[in-house]
């Protein structure tokens, strides 16, 4: 079909492997490489928890797309996707405009599972993107103004619930725990004033945890001033607050000036908008990540769904795991470019988990050994630098790697 045409939809952490790792192994002569994304940037989706509570500004989670790109092999396209025109082999733009490809990857990312509480869409924060991190990090911020600028004092401005202890609000909770003492120094407000809140509707916190691990990050969260309120779920959401409680009891109101949601993610709405067969937005794929009944369309990162078959679930949608899928990816595009078919199984290589609980405190299960504290702290900073190398190289992590170089 002479020189084919790959476009890669997402520039997140699978696409931006697969746009990387492709425009070295084909030459411009063999394909077209075309990247579409919202953004003219890239941000660490694993790093807006700091931006959320404000530890590290939003300019240091992104960087613009162009500076990891080959611009004489890659074009990339400033646009929101509005569907995949899967049977015309097209990707309808929401400017209107249409992209046509021999071959896709879509990489689009997640977008958030309400699971159908009532108010969460228009009362609650939820730690999606940079400009969402923004507004959570100014929002706490103008409470704590506000509080201290009234007569008569508000105390609920002050308290922060943050519905699920998953990774990201146990991640978000250990930022917030170093955040808010500042936040008292500066608008000079006693620290008791201020009540945070950590609602979990499930009986375990962090379930791919060892409980050892659990334990150690539940009790330095306490320590903090951190409320648990395990098998405990968020009701319904209100402009003042949430309605919380267990399974058959009467709900409970808790009033707070800032609600954070962090309970659950489903892949991109677009995959819905383009009649993909999906579960929560995920495309369950073949083993070579292409969609069943479509061998040149690729699936990877939040909107793939693979089950470990150890587990019998399916893989949690990670950042780790959306890099593995853009590696195995590239390959096997440039396979098919280069006219071969014995496409690679993606099997996953399971390096470890990290959880941050802040600034120097984390815990982690890294090739198998388990790590809290310091170490572990040391090592997440090390995992995020890795992923800004993999795609960057060197250069990269000297600009926006967590470790001081410069």
């Amino acid at each position: 079909m002479g020189r084919p045409k790959v476009v890669v939809l997402g520039a997140g952490y699978g696409g931006l492997m697969t746009i990387t790792r492709l425009q070295k192994q084909v030459s411009k002569a063999e394909a077209e490489l075309v990247l579409i994304n919202k953004n003219d940037y890239h941000y660490e989706t694993t790093w807006l928890h700091e931006a959320s509570a404000g530890t590290l500004h939003h300019d240091r989670v992104r960087y613009p797309v162009k500076n990891v790109l080959n611009e004489s092999k890659v074009k990339f396209i400033q646009a929101e996707v509005l569907r995949v025109k899967k049977d015309e082999n097209k990707v309808e733009l929401k400017n209107g405009e249409e992209v046509s490809y021999d071959y896709l990857v879509m990489a689009l990312g997640s977008n958030v599972e309400t699971f159908g509480v009532e108010g969460l869409q228009e009362y609650a924060f939820s730690i999606t993107d940079v400009s969402a991190a923004r507004k959570i990090c100014e929002h706490i911020e103008w409470q704590f103004a506000a509080y201290q600028s009234e007569k008569t004092k508000d105390e609920s401005r002050l308290t922060i619930v943050v519905g699920g202890a998953g990774f990201t609000g146990i991640e978000f909770l250990g930022e917030l725990v170093n955040r808010i003492p500042k936040l008292c120094r500066e608008h000079h407000i006693p620290r008791e004033k201020v009540r945070i809140v950590s609602v979990e509707s499930n009986p375990v916190v962090l379930p791919q945890f060892d409980r050892e691990l659990v334990d150690y990050a539940l009790s330095y969260l306490e320590s903090k001033g951190v409320e648990f309120h395990i098998g405990t779920a968020v009701k319904k959401a209100t402009a003042d607050g949430v309605l919380v409680g267990k399974k058959g009891e009467e709900p409970q109101k808790i009033k707070a000036g800032t609600v954070i949601w962090s309970a659950g993610v489903r892949g991109n709405a677009v995959i819905d908008k383009s009649g993909f067969e999906n579960t929560r937005g995920r495309v369950k794929v073949n083993p070579d990540l292409t969609v069943p009944g479509y061998e040149n369309i690729f699936m990877i990162g939040d909107c793939a769904l693979i089950i470990n078959e150890a587990a019998n679930r399916p893989y949690p949608p990670t950042a780790q795991i959306a890099m593995q899928h853009g590696e195995v990816c590239a390959r096997n595009l440039a396979k098919l470019i280069k006219g071969k078919h014995d496409l690679e199984t993606f099997v996953f290589n399971d390096r470890g988990t990290v959880c941050s609980l802040g600034e120097n405190n984390a815990i982690g299960v890294v090739f198998g050994k388990k790590l809290k504290g310091t170490s572990a702290s040391v090592m997440k900073k090390v995992v995020d630098d890795r992923a800004l190398y993999l795609i960057g190289g060197p250069g990269l992590v000297l600009k926006k790697g967590k470790f001081n170089f410069i």
